[in-house]
């Protein structure tokens, strides 16, 4: 009889789980939707942000994915569109440095796998304009880890208006910190490097990514100069022309100090709304619209792709892009606390707090991927945070504090938070009581 009993109780216990996990299952996911909609809701009725699309995935799987607002608010003078097209989660953006680690890191990695580059090779085994003075001891990775001692940031356009001869006055500029010694952010880094890229495969950037990236992947969006390419509709518009880097090319108390530039030898600025033209100057101006540093447009579901391919540690679909060694050489953190490429400080906000192993980067329009593999969790947010326009002190809005709250959102859905909520909620549902 008690043999009886326990198989009957088992067999109760066991068909009640499905009706308890879809229970659980739903208030996890109205924990995280509550969380996350009051930071994206707040920034829209402040008109901080026109729109956004955020997608988070945990152990493989969507758990969050939505978009918000308009992918166009905004004409060029500032006055409200009508009608504004409404932003969906398959909106294409304007990636700004995020094309730093989906294109040209990622390539990188690729080239280190078939052992066609190594990442300590000196530059100027690949560009003959490094092969002097200083500049002799410039590597791979001090280009990838931004310690190259390069200026951050030089309006290239200025002096030329196509992508070769533009890597030539890149070659020629003198550097402006000592090799290896400190971490300065550079466009100009990531430029040599889309440059390298080419140089070893044979291949224009956008060909070789397509070929050996983005079509395995299942990328199907995600391309350089979309227009040409024929991806003319459900584009997020970003900046109004090019207000801000008009100012970094005139006021000097941003830190962008070139010296003997004239200010009023060109004058080729943009005066329309940018929508599926790279807003980087360098990259539109100087680069035809693809650089290593900024160009690529693509949507949250494919950059989804290939961050499963690196939390699967190079496999994708039952096949292996990049092999798992690779991976962890680029996701391994160096004395400044970032990886190669990819950053991975935790005290970046985007990725505050994140556990050991965590990485991601940001894009200047307002785009940015968090991964923590611990967690198997990834945060994706694109924001076209620019067609908004400057605010009242010349800078666009800095969306730090929506990347923060949505990605401790993330964090806290994945750990004890999450559960202290449950069981206030109902102790019945929490996973403390099971």
């Amino acid at each position: 009889m008690k043999n009886v009993l326990f198989v009957l109780t088992t067999a109760f216990t066991l068909l009640s789980i499905p009706s308890w996990w879809q229970d659980h299952k739903k208030a996890e996911d109205a924990w995280l939707r509550r969380r996350v909609d009051s930071v994206f809701q707040a920034a829209l009725m402040a008109d901080l942000i026109p729109g956004a699309v955020v997608m988070i995935q945990k152990d493989g799987q969507i758990v969050y994915s939505k978009a918000y607002g308009l992918s166009q608010k905004y004409d060029f003078h500032r006055q409200l569109l009508q009608p504004a097209p409404d932003m969906d989660t398959a909106t294409l953006f304007d990636l700004a440095s995020l094309t730093k680690v989906v294109g040209t890191t990622t390539s990188l990695m690729l080239l280190a796998d078939q052992q066609k580059i190594r990442i300590d090779d000196p530059v100027a085994m690949y560009l003959p304009g490094f092969d002097t003075g200083e500049k002799k001891q410039i590597t791979i990775r001090h280009l990838l880890t931004h310690t190259a001692g390069l200026y951050e940031w030089y309006p290239l356009y200025y002096r030329s208006a196509h992508r070769d001869s533009t890597i030539r006055v890149v070659e020629s500029l003198p550097l402006r910190f000592p090799v290896g010694k400190q971490r300065r952010y550079s466009d100009l880094g990531f430029m040599l490097l889309g440059a390298i890229i080419e140089k070893v495969s044979g291949m224009s950037l956008g060909q070789f990514e397509e070929r050996n990236i983005f079509k395995p992947l299942g990328m199907i969006h995600t391309t350089y100069n979309p227009l040409p390419h024929g991806r003319t509709t459900n584009i997020a518009a970003t900046s109004l022309g090019n207000p801000y880097e008009y100012r970094m090319v005139r006021d000097t108390s941003l830190g962008f100090v070139i010296p003997g530039l004239d200010v009023q030898s060109w004058n080729g600025w943009r005066s329309y709304v940018l929508r599926g033209e790279v807003n980087d100057g360098n990259a539109w101006y100087a680069s035809d619209g693809m650089s290593g540093a900024a160009g690529l447009f693509s949507t949250a579901g494919d950059l989804q792709l290939l961050v499963n391919m690196l939390l699967n540690k190079g496999m994708a679909g039952g096949s292996r892009i990049i092999a798992e060694e690779v991976i962890r050489t680029f996701l391994t953190p160096d004395t400044f606390r970032n990886g190669l490429g990819w950053m991975m400080d935790p005290d970046n906000a985007f990725m505050k707090n994140g556990p050991p192993g965590s990485f991601g980067h940001t894009g200047f329009t307002g785009t940015s991927i968090a991964v923590v593999p611990e967690y198997h969790l990834s945060v994706i947010i694109l924001i076209n945070r620019q067609n908004v326009g400057l605010q009242a002190k010349g800078v666009y809005y800095n969306p730090s504090p929506i990347r923060e709250a949505v990605f401790k959102a993330a964090l806290d859905w994945c750990g004890e938070e999450r559960h202290r909520w449950l069981d206030r909620l109902d102790p019945s549902a929490s996973t403390h009581a099971k």
